[in-house]
Parts: C-alpha cells; sequence; structure tokens
C-alpha cells in the first residue's frame, strides 16, 4: 500500500525545475568532493564554478564574481595585514606571551588560547585574528612539540564564537538587527546578545577541552624552507656610536628581540667584562657576543642601532656588483677550512665576504667567533656581494651555498603596525568605511608605511584559499538565482508553523547553519529572517529571539570548514580533512543550538532559566 507524500513534499516536487534539479546535483558533488578530497579544494570549487556556467545555470559574469566579492576581498587583505603584524613582530611578541602562559600541554594552552581568540574576535574581524594566530600557534607547537593540529581549530573556533559577545562583530547581527527595527519592535543594543555570547564561549571551552583528544595528531605544513630556520646563531653586535642602544640597558633590548636572543658575553674596551648584567647601559662601542635566531639575527643586521661586529670590522673588504646580503654555507667533510680558526682563515680577504655569524650542531663554540675552529658541518652566515658568491658556491670547501633563512623583523614600525590594524578595526566596525574597503585600505597602508614589503605581501596571500573562497560563493548564488533557497524556505515555514517557540527557535538555528555551509551568515541571515519573523508572527510572540537564533546559527555552526572563512585558513596549515570537521563541529553545534534556544527564550519570551522540560514556551 502506498503512502501519500505529506503535502507539504508534494507541492515541492511539483515546483522543482530542471534547474533546481541540475544545481542539487552539482551541489551534491560538490560536497562530496570536499569531504572525500579526491582533488584539492580549490580545484573542486573551479569544477563546481564551470559545472554552473556550462549548465547555464549562471553566466560568465556571475561565476566569476566571487573574485571579486566581499569576501575573498576581506581574506585577502587579512592575509596581508597579518603578515605586518608578523613582520614588525608583533605577533611574535603576542606568541611570546602566550608561551609564557600556555605551559607545555594541549589542554592549558587551549583553555588560554580560546578565551583570547574570542576576546579578541568580539570587536574584530574573526578571520583577522584567525590569520593573525595561525603563525603564532604553529610555532608554539613547534617549540613545544605539540600537534598543531589540536591547537588551530579550537582557536579557529573560539574566534567565531567570540563574535557572539557583541552585535559590531559580525554582519549577520548587524542585518537581523535590521530585521527586527522594521517589524517594529525595539532595536538591539551592542551587548544584548552577550549572555547568549558568554555561554557559547564557555560551552565551547568546555568542550575543546574534554574532547581536543579526539582531534587529528598531525603536525602542520610548516613550510618547505622551515629546515633553514635554526637557533643558536653565535654572533657579535656593535653598539653603533650615538644609536638610539646607547645608554640603555641591555633589559630592554632583550625585551625587544623576545626570547630568541641569548648574551654569552660582554666586551668593552676590548675585554671581556663580568661585571656587566642586565641593567647595565650599554656604551657605544659595546660588543655583545650573542646567540639569536635566524629571524633575530636578520633584524640585528638591519636595526641603526645596532652592527655585526664582523660587517664593521671588515666590510671595507668587500667588493663587487650589486646589494650586499647575507647567505649561509655548510663546511664541507674533508674541507681545507677543518681545524681552522676564522682568524687564521684571513677569510674577509681571500673571499671578500664576511664571516657575519655560526651555527654549530652542538653549540661548542668559543666566545669570540674569530677563535672558532671550523668543523664539518658548521653552517657559516656570510655578508657580501652577489657577484662575489659564485667563487664560493664553486669552491671544494663548501658543501653548498643558499640563501639566509632569516625575516628581519621591522621592530620599529610596530606602532605603526597597530595603528593601521586599530584604524582598520574602527573603520570597519563603525561602518565609516565598508568593510572590504577597510580591510583593503588597512592592507595597502601595510605596505605603504613599510611595515611589510610589497613582495612579502604578495607571498603572505595563501591563493589556494583564495581560489576556493572565490569558487564557492557562486553556490550561494546560484542557490538564489533558481529559487531552491526560497523553495526549501517555504517548505520550512508549512513543517514547523504549529511546533512549540522552543522547538522554532532550534528549526530556525539549525536551518541558518546548514544554510550557511552554502551562503555567508548575512545571505542566510536575509534569506530566513523573514521566516523567523512570519513564524513569531502567526504565534504572536515578539520576533526578536526567532531572528537572532537565525542569525546565531548561521555564525556558530561548524559542519564544513567552507562555512566559516577562518576555518579555511587552518585547513591546510592543520593538515586538515573535511571530516575532521564534521566529527568534531557536529556536536558542538547541537550543543551550541540547544543553549542558543534556551537563552534566546529566557532573555525575550520569559522562558524559565534553568531546565525544566522543552515544552510550551
Amino acid at each position: 500500500m502506498d503512502v501519500p507524500a505529506p503535502a507539504f513534499l508534494q507541492t515541492l516536487l511539483t515546483q522543482v525545475s530542471w534547474q533546481q534539479v541540475a544545481f542539487l546535483l552539482i551541489l551534491a558533488g560538490t560536497l562530496y568532493l570536499f569531504v572525500s578530497e579526491r582533488l584539492r579544494v580549490d580545484v573542486t570549487a573551479m569544477l563546481s564554478l564551470l559545472a554552473l556556467v556550462l549548465t547555464g545555470i549562471l553566466d560568465s559574469k556571475q561565476a566569476l564574481s566571487g573574485f571579486a566579492s566581499e569576501p575573498a576581498i576581506i581574506v585577502a587583505a587579512v592575509f596581508i595585514i597579518s603578515g605586518g603584524l608578523a613582520a614588525t613582530g608583533i605577533t611574535e611578541r603576542i606568541g611570546q606571551w602566550i608561551g609564557r602562559i600556555g605551559g607545555h600541554s594541549e589542554t592549558r594552552a587551549i583553555s588560554v588560547v580560546m578565551p583570547v581568540v574570542a576576546a579578541l574576535s568580539s570587536f574584530t574581524h574573526h578571520v583577522m585574528v584567525t590569520a593573525m594566530m595561525l603563525p603564532i600557534l604553529s610555532r608554539f607547537a613547534r617549540q613545544r612539540k605539540l600537534s598543531v593540529s589540536r591547537l588551530l581549530m579550537p582557536m579557529s573556533f573560539a574566534a567565531s564564537l567570540g563574535t557572539t559577545l557583541t552585535l559590531v562583530s559580525a554582519p549577520a547581527f548587524l542585518l537581523a538587527n535590521n530585521l527586527i527595527q522594521r517589524t517594529g519592535a525595539e532595536s538591539l543594543g551592542i551587548f544584548s546578545i552577550t549572555p547568549i555570547g558568554i555561554a557559547l564561549v564557555l560551552i565551547g571551552l568546555v568542550y575543546m577541552l574534554l574532547t581536543h583528544w579526539l582531534l587529528p595528531k598531525r603536525g602542520g605544513d610548516s613550510g618547505d624552507d622551515e629546515y633553514l630556520r635554526l637557533d643558536r646563531y653565535r654572533t657579535e653586535l656593535l653598539v653603533v656610536e650615538g644609536s638610539r642602544w646607547s645608554t640603555r640597558p641591555l633589559s630592554e633590548l632583550r625585551r625587544a628581540l623576545g626570547d630568541k636572543f641569548g648574551l654569552v658575553g660582554w666586551m668593552r674596551d676590548g675585554k671581556l667584562r663580568k661585571d656587566l648584567s642586565e641593567s647595565s647601559p650599554m656604551i657605544s662601542g659595546d660588543v655583545l657576543l650573542v646567540e639569536a635566531s635566524a629571524d633575530t639575527l636578520a633584524s640585528l643586521h638591519d636595526d641603526p642601532g645596532l652592527d655585526l661586529n664582523a660587517v664593521a670590522r671588515f666590510g671595507d673588504t668587500v667588493t663587487g656588483d650589486g646589494d650586499a646580503q647575507l647567505v649561509q654555507a655548510v663546511v664541507a667533510p674533508g674541507s681545507e677550512f677543518i681545524g681552522h680558526s676564522i682568524r687564521e682563515l684571513d677569510f674577509s680577504r681571500r673571499f671578500h665576504a664576511v664571516i657575519a655569524g655560526l651555527w654549530r650542531r652542538d653549540a661548542t663554540i668559543a666566545p669570540r667567533i674569530a677563535d672558532a675552529r671550523l668543523r664539518e658541518g658548521d653552517l657559516l652566515v656570510l655578508w657580501g656581494k652577489p657577484a662575489r658568491f659564485a667563487e664560493l658556491a664553486a669552491h671544494h670547501g663548501f658543501l653548498m651555498l643558499v640563501p639566509f633563512a632569516g625575516e628581519a623583523k621591522r621592530r620599529v614600525r610596530a606602532p605603526i603596525a597597530l595603528m593601521v590594524m586599530g584604524a582598520t578595526i574602527l573603520a570597519a566596525a563603525t561602518e565609516w568605511l565598508p568593510v572590504p574597503l577597510a580591510f583593503l585600505l588597512g592592507a595597502v597602508a601595510m605596505v605603504a608605511t613599510r611595515c611589510v614589503d610589497i613582495e612579502q605581501a604578495y607571498r603572505e596571500v595563501d591563493v589556494r584559499i583564495f581560489v576556493m573562497i572565490a569558487g564557492v560563493i557562486p553556490l550561494g548564488i546560484a542557490m538564489e538565482q533558481t529559487g531552491t533557497a526560497a523553495l526549501l524556505a517555504q517548505g520550512l515555514l508549512q513543517v514547523v508553523a504549529t511546533w512549540s517557540p522552543l522547538m522554532i527557535l532550534l528549526v530556525m538555528f539549525s536551518a541558518a547553519g546548514l544554510l550557511s555551509q552554502i551562503l555567508s551568515d548575512a545571505a542566510t541571515t536575509v534569506l530566513l529572517g523573514p521566516i523567523a519573523i512570519s513564524l513569531a508572527q502567526s504565534l504572536g510572540l515578539p520576533p526578536t529571539p526567532f531572528v537572532v537564533c537565525t542569525a546565531l546559527g548561521a555564525v556558530v555552526t561548524f559542519l564544513l570548514p567552507i562555512g566559516h572563512h577562518g576555518n579555511l585558513l587552518i585547513l591546510g596549515p592543520g593538515q586538515y580533512r573535511f571530516s575532521d570537521f564534521i566529527r568534531i563541529g557536529l556536536p558542538l553545534s547541537i550543543l551550541l543550538a540547544i543553549t542558543s534556544a534556551w537563552i534566546a527564550r529566557w532573555l525575550w519570551l520569559g522562558g524559565p532559566l534553568m531546565p525544566g522540560g522543552f515544552g510550551g514556551i
């Protein structure tokens, strides 16, 4: 005996067009490729885009609109702004602070990182916070031999959850407030949703602490050149006469350079002094014998107040065309240099290059670099002209000659970078400028003020993520244009019209959460917000909790990484799979849905705060 389909389903089936069927097939195929990862995510996004064009669902202009869309522009600009923060040493400072209080365990690190990130996201763009924290946590995990994949997902989730702490941190809430105002109801204040946001952040924190062991334990992608980023380079620094460091205590220099700077000895007037301490002032002509990371060494070389002592003494012996630069050379097995000190080799006059630093695996090096006797495998940091490096590269005494891996931190421009970031956030939060334009202006300002050079700015942009976002956005356009979104919304309205308010709040959160995996949170809110209002009016209840739950579902449902641009940023570095987000995000999303609906009912419908049943109001 055949059972007739429900009336709403029959209505939907009779209204479905061939374009909607084609779109649903393309959507299903796209999601399958995303989850199965048979192809790279950016390739999958481009294939879905082409399928939409070839089936006539979208024209070429609509298909390519994602490359000029607001999310794509914001993500590209955020990469550059975060690059400026890294290049000026700001992210390193934040990382040092997190490192000090984050301890050496995943649990303690998550306990520290998630609240900090959520607080930062409450008044800033969560994608920018995620991009800024990404290199910090990657470095933190490497230093403590932790799995970066167990830190990045909690951090990214916290960035999204933090946007629920204020009304201004996500476009969905601003649009929800506009919909509520248009019904004649009282407007939301900036902290109207804060009670819900606090509960969601706390639940997210507790959930990730209890389930972080379910996260994949992967090392993450640290980059092809990471093996060259060694610590403990030995070098000597000369305090330049009249420099900004003259007469200032060593402790200030240490604070400026961070924990990758160690003092081995302090020479004054050509003598090694034992009586000088952290509080002692540096004076012109002092030579500091130090150990530093590659980035710190490069930063010291670019600091006008300090000079590499070897360069200051023997720089006039360096000849050739081009600008002088730093390179690395490895002492080869059987090299004629082995057993000889740098002073005996008279290296600068023989090769017209200066040995500015030395790295050795076991770190047993004489206090003065010039007195160090070279060993097989020693890594020399050389300063010289490119014209002379060909001769060095061909010499049998060296195993290889490669570019120096350190990147100088433009620490003197850190205040400028902070001002640029602050102005960007202020312009976007106050809507003085449209959000994409504010972030684009911030990215340009980072380059214009030389916080980050243009070549590095382009390198900071992850093209794979940019292409994926640009390719996914047309799916949302197609869903609206084919009428698929409206058709699904109409069916939803017919199903839940007679349900209890609490269940409707849960349904609106869930529907928005599912739709936001394809559409943006703003588009989802605009589409489902009127349905939420209609449902509230049919029940004779205020629309505020229904619209708020819809916006919350669009913002904090964690099912697929494509639903949140911050999650896309961590997809590659954390070596995550789509299934990882489903396994961790689905239970969390259910908890967040129940919490949001319950507190919204308490705030605006007079329901109980303590659980006492799910029926009625």
